[in-house]
């Protein structure tokens, strides 16, 4: 059965199943989920504890013989099998089918894999895992979006809280923009601000103060700034990955491919083409589903086909074939990540690149 993350506790605190399958990309919430489980493990008498980690060449018959022996002191067992790839291969297959039948009371097995896809998902030993008396745990990431409500809720656990009304928002926000969306950084911000402060409520000077900006920013999360017109975080994104000396060309790689995505998408659904046919053909999914039609109503053919030029005179910037000249009609700007940031802004703000919006702000 599928069970969702924030029904966990309730479930273990009433009934301990034999089998628990852990699987998403969201690292943080995944190892918690895991730990509570193993916890509740230990509270049910599982003290033995064997660890599996799928590799090449793995060993399918220890793990099938390890569940069909008995502990050395005769205590009941804790299996945990980690499988990185989230692909067991057809012997692997096999024996986790083994393994979902075999419902051994002394056993109990804790499955954890990355994000698996839809048919991933509908494969035969995933559904025996978690049909029966398995229990599935699909670990979703936090939307951006709502990563201000969860930094909340941290910290309410640990008995803070932040101010109510708009300097409370505030404060939540300016910790969400300084993690970048990055789960882990923001649990341990969260834990530094209980070292720092008694319980209670914390300012937004406190919180200023003591968060630091640990944004580790991800190249291929540009899409998701120029989708949303946010410019903002698309302002800071770029200057961020100038500062951690990301290469030039891999970023503007990524903004083309979106430039080049939204064209297609585009002139398909002008020629009648489904929005859903072209989403699955130029492999659009996720969050990027919800954002790609408000995108493609904001910006224009001539705009995308501009950007598209100007992306052409970029490349060759970026690669040292052309010095950077004035700015009058098609010529490219004198600096490259100027130049991606006025790209970006043709999907962002949905006009001509160059169009009035705030740069990156120079590192110094």
């Amino acid at each position: 059965m599928q069970l969702k993350l924030d029904a966990l506790e309730a479930h273990l605190a009433r009934d301990l199943k034999g089998l628990y399958v852990v699987y998403g990309d969201e690292h943080l919430l995944a190892q918690e989920a895991c730990d509570r489980i193993r916890a509740a493990a230990r509270a049910g008498g599982f003290t033995d504890r064997t660890v599996f980690t799928v590799e090449r060449s793995f060993d399918w018959s220890a793990l099938i013989g390890a569940s069909q022996s008995m502990s050395l002191f005769g205590d009941r067992q804790l299996i945990e099998l980690r499988i990185p790839t989230g692909k067991p291969g057809k012997e692997g297959a096999e024996a986790l089918k083994t393994l979902a039948a075999a419902g051994n009371p002394d056993v109990l097995f804790l499955v954890t894999l990355p994000r698996l896809d839809a048919a991933t998902q509908k494969s035969a030993w995933f559904t025996a895992l978690t049909g029966g008396a398995g229990v599935a745990l699909k670990i979703d990431p936090v939307d951006r979006a709502q990563l201000p409500m969860w930094v909340g809720q941290r910290l309410a656990q640990q008995g803070q809280r932040v101010e109510p009304g708009e300097e409370g928002r505030r404060a939540l926000l300016f910790v969400a923009e300084r993690v970048e969306g990055n789960l882990l950084a923001a649990h341990q911000e969260i834990q530094k601000l209980g070292l720092l402060y008694p319980q209670g409520v914390l300012s937004f000077e406190q919180i200023h103060d003591a968060v630091m900006n640990v944004a580790r920013y991800d190249v291929f999360k540009l899409n998701e700034a120029m989708l949303t017109g946010d410019v903002g975080r698309l302002a800071r994104m770029l200057d961020g990955l100038k500062g951690e000396g990301t290469a030039a060309p891999l970023v503007l790689w990524a903004l083309v491919e979106e430039v080049r995505t939204l064209l297609r998408i585009k002139r398909g659904v002008a020629s009648g083409k489904p929005l859903a046919v072209l989403l699955r053909e130029n492999r659009v999914w996720g969050p990027r589903e919800r954002l790609i039609g408000p995108a493609l109503s904001r910006v224009t053919d001539q705009a995308l086909e501009k950007a598209l030029s100007l992306a052409a005179r970029l490349d060759r910037q970026v690669k040292g074939l052309t010095g950077g000249i004035g700015r009058r009609g098609n010529e490219t700007p004198p600096d490259a990540w100027a130049g991606m940031f006025e790209l970006a802004m043709a999907v962002a703000h949905g006009g001509k690149p160059g169009q009035a919006a705030p740069a990156p702000r120079p590192r110094r």
